[in-house]
């Protein structure tokens, strides 16, 4: 059987912390405007499905102060942070032990699904994909960010990233079964669903954009959590990816230069009844 969560030890590690944190900052301030243009009810029930450390949902609840936000995962250490962290929104923000694979909601439950940075790195997203939409009401939103690792660009310096980004995504998504890919993949998921208004949109997370210390943090998290299984699961030795992750960080902080993650956004609505 295809394990369901082949990145399982490099989520749990602090460096995952660090990277969701980082990636909520530089993502966010771009993706509220896409978010305020579905139209919810004035109180609407919101779920964040691989929620992570609540970074996510957190601002879920902010954004709606009538709402009502849970966020699933299953990472028991990353729910107890996201609890503490967010005590003060308890009343209207929970976070429970589930598998996004089998939601324990019923059908129709939310209004607003919401599953960011997570379905590049499962198998099956598809049905991951289905089973959210199972539990969204008639006329609500689905709100997706599947990451795509042919989406960044560096500029060349003494290693080319390009010849890393080319080789890495596709050996690793081999060796574990997953779509590191997903962004361009998803619109035929949603349209096999038969989901009306699908859209996909793109954050732009660069040296002009977002301060280049906050895209430096992501790629110094990504580094940290993932040069040593690029090692076993890639041509790339964990030194090597450590040298093209460095070489990528100095690109960020370089006043003179520029780099660029491309985020897609992709959202859909279920079909009235």
């Amino acid at each position: 059987m295809t394990d369901l969560n082949p990145h399982a030890t490099q989520i749990t590690d602090e460096s995952m912390v660090r990277g969701l944190d980082a990636q909520a900052r530089a993502i966010w301030p771009q993706e509220v405007p896409l978010i305020r243009r579905y139209a919810l009810p004035v109180k609407p029930r919101i779920l964040d499905a691989g929620c992570g450390t609540g970074e996510g949902a957190s601002r879920l609840a902010e954004l709606f102060p009538k709402g009502s936000v849970l966020g699933v995962d299953i990472i028991d250490a990353h729910l107890e942070l996201a609890r503490s962290r967010y005590a003060s929104l308890a009343s209207r923000l929970a976070f429970e032990h589930q598998s996004i694979y089998e939601l324990q909601a019923a059908d129709c439950s939310f209004d607003l699904v919401v599953c960011r940075h997570v379905l590049h790195s499962i198998p099956y997203p598809e049905r991951v994909i289905a089973e959210l939409v199972r539990v969204m009401r008639p006329g609500g939103y689905l709100h997706l960010i599947p990451e795509d690792y042919g989406m960044l660009h560096f500029q060349r310096a003494t290693l080319d990233p390009s010849d890393f980004w080319h080789q890495v995504p596709t050996s690793f998504a081999s060796a574990t079964g997953t779509d590191l890919f997903m962004g361009r993949n998803t619109f035929s998921i949603l349209a096999a669903l038969k989901l009306d208004e699908i859209t996909v949109d793109y954050i732009v997370v660069d040296t002009v954009r977002v301060p280049r210390e906050t895209f430096a943090d992501i790629i110094e998290a990504w580094r940290d959590g993932y040069a040593g299984i690029i090692g076993e699961k890639t041509p790339i030795t964990p030194e090597e990816a450590v040298g093209y992750f460095n070489q990528m960080i100095a690109n960020i902080r370089d006043k003179n230069g520029y780099a660029v993650w491309m985020v897609p956004v992709v959202s859909a609505r279920v079909r009235f009844a």
